[in-house]
């Protein structure tokens, strides 16, 4: 079953290899605890939140703040790899259509 033509189907193709690369090294990035996604992660804004900024406990809502941002581009990988499949399926749908 169509939904989608030849064009729209090999677009969602290209992005969904794309978020699929982009995303899981992401999420590799955040679980390894990469300094450079510090900013990401909303520390600072959490830090007012944490009482007498005890650094024990900045560093444990880090770690929880960097597993949660990694399994959130994790999942969000899983859904790219939904639409590589849909899109796929409809690449071939269109293309045994015109053979």
């Amino acid at each position: 079953m169509k939904i989608c033509g030849p064009k729209c189907s090999l677009c969602g193709l290209i992005l969904s290899v794309w978020g699929i690369i982009q995303l899981t090294l992401m999420g590799v990035f955040f679980y390894i605890r990469s300094v450079a996604l510090l900013e990401d992660i909303g520390l600072p804004e959490e830090i007012e939140k944490i009482f007498d900024n005890d650094i024990e406990k900045v560093y444990k809502r880090a770690d929880e703040l960097y597993e949660q941002n990694a399994l959130n581009c994790w999942i969000a990988a899983g859904f790219y790899v939904l639409l590589l499949a849909f899109s796929g399926h409809q690449m071939y749908s269109n293309i045994r259509s015109k053979a």
